[in-house]
């Protein structure tokens, strides 16, 4: 066991910058990022990664036709803010009805005025042909002319989706970013988009064109006939990049958003909802669901945020827009874009691994994955008890980073603050107990939030060998790391 001041310290870089990472694994043990400003990576290890696509413009390798002609993902959101095309958020799948890799991805001139395009290619690093645009927010009388809001819904009158100042209703309805598609365990094809302003809405596919399938208007379950159903969030709160992973094993559909703001001192970071059916009601760890609301901070579970262990030269910050896969091997891996505590905004993708916890929830790993793998056996009080560095993420949204404080897990399943040399001992009294499971399983009390979850060993980024302990509980999550 080491003491904190010979711990080392240090870190690794993924050798590539893709923002708003979605991950694709390749039926040849390949790993694919794609990203906003057409980034592209593939990987063999899911911790270095190789860049193969940058910047937006027409020698980018990702597509073939996207700036030629009329540019029409771009024909009626335009440059953004007037200055430069924004490509954003892109999400590829393979559509086995139309033997083709898809890519849904973005275009927005605005925080509100944007398009959702398709794309097809015959190989998964491209090149992608432009198809279509799909869907389109930030609309008014006038520019609905440019979409094809009147082709979907006919006669149907579209003041619904206007302010009274006759702007597009942005508090109610959605920006038309970050699309993310999945399969049910049907087979139907759906997906999944919004960010910030009316909140995160969800579409069904047809499998056979990959263009969505507009539903009959349903005010009552919150199912609009252009944009679909919406699932969380509204009133322009901090809510985007969904990613909804269905889990075989648990039966369960998990949706990853992000709250905050993406910026280094954003306070970004990921929750966590889930439910039994692909459009939800989608409910957090205390069974409760969110759309309108003055304080969102109390909803979901906030499974990773700011952070800083002893053995890191530099927080983490900002995590989030993830996606998440399950691996031919059963194991499932979150990927997501990482911030530092920093003078700049670098950013690199990381992969952690996600575990099942006892309640059919995720826990995350603290480091990057590395090939770690759960204990089969249970584990015993001799083999867990010495000094950990404890984090609980809490369920604010600030620039706030959480800093570990040292617990001392003892022999008999108690736990206490460490103590100093010159501190008295006799005195002291628990402020928590943890309990093993079968397993990798264990139990973490700390005041009155019980964390369920695993046991895991796994080398830090700086190549410390580690026992780590990670779970969840009441919407928030735990890490607890002692060095070996």
């Amino acid at each position: 066991m080491q003491k904190k001041e010979e711990i080392k310290k240090g870190g690794f870089h993924t050798r590539a910058s893709v923002h708003d990472p979605s991950i694709f694994a390749d039926q040849d043990g390949s790993y694919y990022i794609f990203g906003t400003h057409m980034t592209a990576a593939v990987s063999e290890d899911l911790r270095y990664w190789d860049s193969f696509a940058e910047n937006v413009n027409a020698e980018n390798p990702l597509f073939c036709n996207l700036f030629e002609g009329e540019k029409r993902a771009f024909s009626f959101c335009g440059k953004f803010g007037g200055r430069e095309y924004a490509v954003w958020a892109p999400d590829v799948s393979y559509n086995p009805v139309m033997g083709k890799y898809v890519m849904y991805f973005c275009t927005s001139g605005s925080y509100v005025k944007s398009s959702i395009c398709m794309a097809t290619a015959d190989k998964v690093r491209g090149p992608y042909t432009f198809i279509d645009t799909l869907l389109h927010s930030g609309f008014d009388a006038e520019t609905v002319e440019k979409t094809n809001v009147k082709e979907i819904l006919g006669n149907d009158d579209i003041s619904r989706y206007l302010k009274k100042n006759g702007n597009y209703n942005n508090l109610s309805y959605p920006n038309c970013i970050d699309p993310n598609t999945f399969h049910d365990k049907d087979g139907r094809l759906w997906m999944v988009y919004g960010s910030w302003s009316g909140g995160i809405f969800l579409l069904e596919l047809d499998e056979k064109t990959g263009r969505p399938i507009h539903p009959a208007g349903d005010k009552r379950n919150n199912v609009d006939p252009y944009f679909g159903k919406k699932l969380l969030g509204g009133g322009h709160k901090s809510i985007e990049g969904p990613f909804i992973l269905y889990d075989a094993e648990s039966d369960y559909y998990y949706l990853f958003v992000s709250f905050g703001w993406l910026a280094r001192d954003g306070g970004y970071q990921i929750r966590l909802f889930r439910s039994k059916r692909p459009d939800g009601p989608y409910v957090d760890m205390e069974g409760k669901t969110f759309r309108r609301v003055n304080h969102h901070e109390p909803y979901g579970l906030k499974l990773i945020g700011n952070y800083v262990f002893p053995s890191m030269e530099y927080g983490c910050k900002s995590p989030g827009h993830n996606s998440a896969f399950i691996d031919k091997d059963g194991k499932v891996y979150i990927v997501y874009h990482q911030r530092f505590d920093l003078d700049a905004e670098t950013h690199e993708p990381r992969v952690h691994q996600l575990f099942r916890t006892k309640g059919g929830w995720f826990t995350a790993a603290p480091f990057a994955t590395e090939g770690e793998m759960l204990c089969a056996k249970a584990y015993y009080e001799t083999e867990i008890f010495g000094t950990y560095y404890v984090i609980e993420q809490g369920q604010d949204i600030s620039a706030k980073t959480r800093r570990p404080v040292e617990m001392e897990f003892g022999q008999d399943g108690q736990i206490f603050i460490k103590k100093t040399a010159d501190e008295k001992k006799p005195e002291e009294k628990p402020i928590g107990k943890y309990l093993l499971g079968d397993e990798s399983r264990i139990s973490v009390t700390l005041g009155n939030i019980i964390y369920e979850g695993v046991v895991v060993q796994l080398n830090d980024e700086a190549g410390n060998p580690t026992m780590c302990l990670t779970g969840v509980g009441s919407n928030q999550s735990m890490w607890a790391v002692r060095y070996l």
